[in-house]
């Protein structure tokens, strides 16, 4: 892969990084001296260094301000733990190298490949290539319980020899294919969904093909058997349905910010509590999602400075277990980073969010229109499922490259405001 991410086309590159994500096992790191790093990072690594030595790619290449935001983010990230880890610092080292490789380097190579609709257009169908038969393989294992690349996880040093055993739930295993968790798998499906069903804008045979591929992205997705990917996807779908009746989005959202405090006022309960109990379509430890963001509050004073660092937050007597599991992304942040941690993580998203709806507001161009809201609903199904799951694996990557989607959507209006003044001062020049 690290191969064909030198000798194709920048957009081909790009789903060669991809298709490494999504079939590669996260679980089989090479070796490479004392260390053990993915392949992906290997490949993302390439990509970027390809990126740079290429002339076109980077005068073709506008910083934006999502860059910054997201560039001194990650200064909080790794430089937080140079001064709260406790393992020896050259372990810090290589622990940070690995998350930089994992977010801003994923981001980047993004930024600098994905530079007009075109080529974003082109990245999302030859994606398609790889991401439909992986589907299928989820249906297979959800439905005969037959898991073929369990049995490598024999050899990965994380998991030291253990055998796998599928989860089943209602008689169906939990899909889980290359991936680390069942819900990783699921999630990665729901993140290409709505970019998939934005091919219907293309046209022709794109208008029917798109449906049948975003049908495919979501059996994926049910595949995995879990909430956490069943709610993103449903998240999506209910985003993307409202995109032809958006007169009813602020009248929905204020539904739903009286209904929480009727919730709680009812039940006398917060309404996270109510949500967690009521809001799961595979059962499953709702009430632990819920009693974490009350750990979190009542714990405050112990990580809000600089979190616990790699430690664990010891937080897991709460919940019967002997070690404490932070499936809440936001929370996660506050716990490895302090509340600046939170802080950068909201601040990234909210810009996010502000210039997705920026750009909707002020471009007339339907095809843009239905791809600032595709993107839009992308990030919100992705900010509702981290409330009850933390991302990593190979949804972190995944997650920077729909960020460097989004900078590089932003940049696609800024440069056609800025050619249009340019062309219509030299008309100017001319009849003058």
């Amino acid at each position: 892969m690290s191969i064909l991410t030198i000798v194709l086309r920048p957009a081909y590159a790009l789903t060669a990084f991809l298709t490494t994500l999504l079939w590669y096992p996260s679980f089989l790191p090479v070796s490479i001296g004392t260390i053990d790093i993915s392949a992906s990072r290997i490949v993302v690594f390439v990509l970027l260094v390809r990126c740079l030595c290429d002339d076109k790619i980077r005068r073709e290449f506008t910083w934006t301000r999502l860059d910054t935001l997201v560039t001194l983010s990650m200064l909080f990230y790794v430089g937080v733990p140079l001064f709260s880890y406790t393992m020896p610092i050259s372990k810090t080292f290589e622990n940070r190298g690995g998350f930089l490789l994992d977010t801003w380097f994923a981001y980047m190579v993004t930024r600098f490949i994905v530079r007009n609709r075109s080529v974003l257009v082109s990245v999302i169908k030859s994606t398609i290539v790889v991401l439909v038969p992986l589907a299928i393989l989820g249906v297979i294992e959800s439905v005969t319980h037959w898991q073929p690349f369990a049995p490598l996880r024999s050899f990965s040093p994380w998991y030291r020899g253990q055998s796998f055993v599928s989860q089943g739930r209602f008689g169906f295993a939990r899909a889980v294919g290359p991936f680390g968790h069942a819900i990783l798998f699921g999630c990665s499906f729901a993140m290409f969904l709505p970019l998939v069903y934005y091919l219907h804008n293309e046209g022709g045979k794109w208008k029917s093909w798109a449906y049948v591929f975003s049908a495919v992205a979501l059996m994926g997705a049910l595949s995995c058997m879990s909430s956490g990917g069943w709610v993103m996807a449903f998240t999506v779908l209910l985003c993307l349905a409202l995109e032809k009746h958006r007169r009813w989005t602020k009248r929905l959202v204020i539904f739903l910010a009286v209904s929480c405090i009727l919730l709680g006022i009812v039940s006398n309960r917060t309404f996270y509590h109510v949500i967690a109990s009521w809001a799961n379509p595979l059962g499953g430890a709702g009430w632990h999602r819920a009693r974490l963001i009350d750990v979190a509050i009542d714990r405050f004073d112990e990580w809000w400075l600089m979190g616990y660092g790699e430690n664990d937050p010891g937080w897991g007597h709460e919940f019967g277990m002997g070690f404490t599991d932070v499936t809440n992304e936001f929370i996660l942040a506050g716990v490895r980073y302090g509340v600046v941690g939170v802080i950068a993580l909201c601040v990234v998203v909210g810009a996010a969010f502000h210039y997705i709806q920026d750009r909707y507001k002020k471009t007339v161009n339907p095809r843009m229109k239905s791809l600032y809201w595709s993107l839009g609903s992308l990030l919100f199904a992705i900010v509702v499922t981290w409330m009850s799951v933390s991302f990593f694996g190979q949804l972190m990557p995944l997650f920077y490259c729909v960020l460097g989607t989004i900078g590089s959507v932003v940049f696609f209006a800024g440069r056609r405001k800025t050619d249009g003044a340019k062309l219509l001062n030299t008309q100017t020049r001319k009849a003058g």
